[in-house]
Order: structure tokens, then sequence, then C-alpha cells
């Protein structure tokens, strides 16, 4: 059996084969797994907002502009190359029925948006993704094969 290591709302972590990096609760938020098939470094980050807002963040796991940077480095410490790196994500959730959804509402569409267009500058290819609707999702990354796993309660597990 693989050890577990869990990734906590706002928290980000790296591993190297044969550990599983899981997080849970993902509404809103989403889990970036990042993967290197070579190196076999994986990280996964649970990001609960799109955009840090000034100099001084305290937390910087918990924004997209902060983490992503952040999680690379780390991967990269461990061994991993840039240009190896593969990308899934699954959550940016809307949970909450809304009378009139304004854009500051839609934090998943917002959260999910944001991950995407870095991931695009900086050219770390999303294989695949698994966002939006109204159900919450855990997720699971196997540092061993890259497997993303995507769990919900409603609607069952999908191998991404």
């Amino acid at each position: 059996m693989k050890e577990i290591r869990r990734v906590g709302m706002a928290d980000l972590a790296v591993a190297c084969s044969p550990l599983v990096l899981v997080t849970i609760g993902l509404g809103s938020c989403v889990g970036v797994a990042l993967y290197d098939d070579k190196a076999k470094v994986g990280g996964l980050a649970h990001i609960m907002l799109p955009k840090s807002n000034g100099p001084f963040v305290s937390n910087l796991a918990k924004f997209a502009d902060t983490a992503l940077p952040l999680l690379v480095t780390r991967m990269l410490e461990c061994g991993a190359l840039h240009r190896r790196l593969t990308a899934k994500l699954a959550g940016g959730a809307q949970m909450f029925k809304l009378d009139r959804p304004t854009d500051t509402m839609r934090i998943g569409d917002r959260n999910t948006a944001a991950i995407t267009e870095w991931l695009k500058k900086k050219r770390i290819p999303l294989l695949a993704q698994d966002t939006g609707g109204n159900w919450g999702r855990t997720v699971e990354l196997d540092t061993e094969t890259g497997e993303f796993l995507v769990r919900t309660i409603a609607r069952g597990e999908r191998r991404l």
C-alpha cells in the first residue's frame, strides 16, 4: 500500500514516487496536479482564489498566481524538469445557486480561468480537467503513474 500525504485547503505539496497526494473538499477551489513522468515527481495544490491582492501574502498556496510558481519551484528542486511537466485539474464548481450571479461570485470559474491561463503562459500542457458543475470533489495524484483520480459523492469516480 502506498503512503498517502494529505494536502489541506490553501496548501500544496510535492512528492516523489510512490507517494499519493490527496486533497478533499474541492468546491469552488481547484485541485491542480503537476507531474513529471520521467522523474516521477508530482505536485498538488488546493487553490482557493484566483489572485492575491498586494505584495504581502501570508499564504502563497491560497492563490493561483502565487501557488503555481511555488509548486513548480518545489518540483524543480526535487528533480523535475519544467519541459516535462504536465497538468491536470479538478474542482472550480459553483456550489450555491445565485439569483443574480456576478463575476465576483463565480469563484470556481475565475479559479479555473486563472489556472489555465497561467499554465498556457508557462507552456505546461493541460492534459485533462474535471471542472464546473455544482458538486464537490476529492482528488488523488499517484506519483508513480501520474494518474489523477477524481471522486464525487453522487457522480462516482473518474480517472484522468
